[in-house]
């Protein structure tokens, strides 16, 4: 506190007002003073402090020149201190010898603390640390006024009074008390995520013990009913936590990829079945890295395992369109059969898009516009190019009467 100096409440020629806090209380130290339930008003050249309307009254009050700021920082608060007011420590330089009068003429502190009992707003922070920064008493120093009576008021050519703000305390105390639930939820949404990372560490101890459920519903051990057995497969298998194929299982990776492309071919026959036939590669990733939980696979490696299905003849296979988009389809899949279905579709629509035909079938648009151009390549459909949206129609040419 010896560094704070009684003063007028006044500005200088050259210093601004940049804002006003209530409900300040002031600390030498660790140690409480007197100087409780305050007004804080910061200015470009020093933070002034006095009882709530002295400043704007002009009557004497505390200062403190920033010059004298090292630097500042906001209390951490433990995690028994619920209630506490929130506090700002400033950490200051020596003394000056030639200054003024102060509340105190000795501290053993080199800092002070400032506690916001009605809560620390946050751009008391920003705005402190821009006036530090800017360093405007470097610039444009002030002179102090020299009152021949310290009890008396002046108002020199080089000194203004300070601007009259109207505190409007209840909606300051909502603003504040908003901050406050923000902050807090902020920190109870990282506490979420630290038990979130815990949970993740168990993940592979939670497969462990899946897999042991899973093969005595396999053993049937037990009083468990057929119905029962049945539904808990079915959880185990939404959840995705079957034992997944893994690179360094394999000393190459040409059995890897054999291995993968075999489980692939597992999980994705029924899947590729149940959207007719055919699902696109992008989809594919999506569905095969969920089912795997934390042994995500690559773009590349999912693409190298898809290259194997044709020749260990498994049930689904990777197709490349002419268009370059890739598809795992099943390997009874016909396209003639297809084209066939969506010539009668397109008839009885008298026309459609790939839009519209994702819709009616429930496929992505990718897909359905390549089984457009699939059916077009094949003679069954014409094609109508417009701004509006490529368009297909039934070929009357091929019911021509001859």
């Amino acid at each position: 506190m010896n560094r704070f100096e009684y003063v007028e409440s006044q500005l200088h020629a050259n210093e601004n007002y940049i804002r006003r806090d209530i409900g300040v209380r002031l600390y030498d130290g660790d140690v409480k003073t007197n100087f409780e339930g305050g007004e804080l008003v910061l200015t470009s050249h020093r933070i002034l402090w006095g009882q709530p309307g002295d400043i704007s009254r002009g009557h004497t009050c505390l200062s403190l020149f920033l010059h004298h700021v090292i630097f500042f920082e906001e209390e951490v608060l433990g995690p028994f201190s619920f209630g506490r007011s929130k506090k700002v420590v400033v950490h200051l330089s020596e003394a000056r010898m030639d200054k003024k009068p102060g509340p105190s003429d000795n501290s053993i502190y080199s800092y002070i603390k400032l506690s916001f009992k009605e809560g620390l707003d946050p751009n008391f922070i920003v705005h402190l640390s821009d006036t530090i920064v800017r360093r405007t008493w470097e610039l444009a120093p002030i002179v102090p006024i020299n009152y021949p009576d310290s009890n008396t008021q002046h108002s020199g050519d080089n000194a203004k009074p300070l601007p009259r703000i109207k505190t409007r305390t209840g909606i300051i105390g909502i603003e504040r008390s908003l901050q406050e639930q923000q902050k807090a939820t902020d920190e109870s949404i990282s506490m979420a995520f630290q038990d979130l990372k815990k949970l993740m560490g168990m993940a592979k101890d939670m497969v462990s013990i899946s897999k042991t459920i899973s093969a005595k519903i396999r053993e049937r051990q037990g009083d468990i009913t057929e119905d029962e057995t049945v539904r808990f497969k079915s959880y185990l298998m939404s959840l995705g936590i079957d034992d997944p194929v893994t690179r360094d299982a394999y000393k190459s990776s040409n059995e890897y990829f054999k291995q993968l492309a075999k489980q692939l071919a597992d999980i994705l026959e029924e899947p590729i079945n149940e959207v007719g036939g055919m699902m696109t590669l992008t989809d594919v990733y999506c569905r095969v890295n969920r089912a795997r939980g934390l042994e995500l696979l690559s773009p590349e490696d999912l693409l190298n395992a898809s290259r194997q299905l044709a020749s260990l003849g498994l049930p689904i296979v990777l197709r490349v369109f002419d268009s370059g988009v890739m598809v795992l389809q099943s390997r009874s899949h016909d396209d003639n059969a297809i084209a066939d279905a969506i010539a009668d579709l397109i008839k009885e629509k008298a026309s459609l898009t790939a839009e519209e035909l994702a819709q009616s079938e429930g496929i992505s648009v990718l897909l359905a516009r390549e089984r457009l151009l699939v059916t077009e390549k094949r003679g069954k459909a014409c094609r109508d190019d417009t701004i509006e949206a490529l368009r297909f129609y039934p070929n009357l040419f091929l019911e021509r009467d001859d």
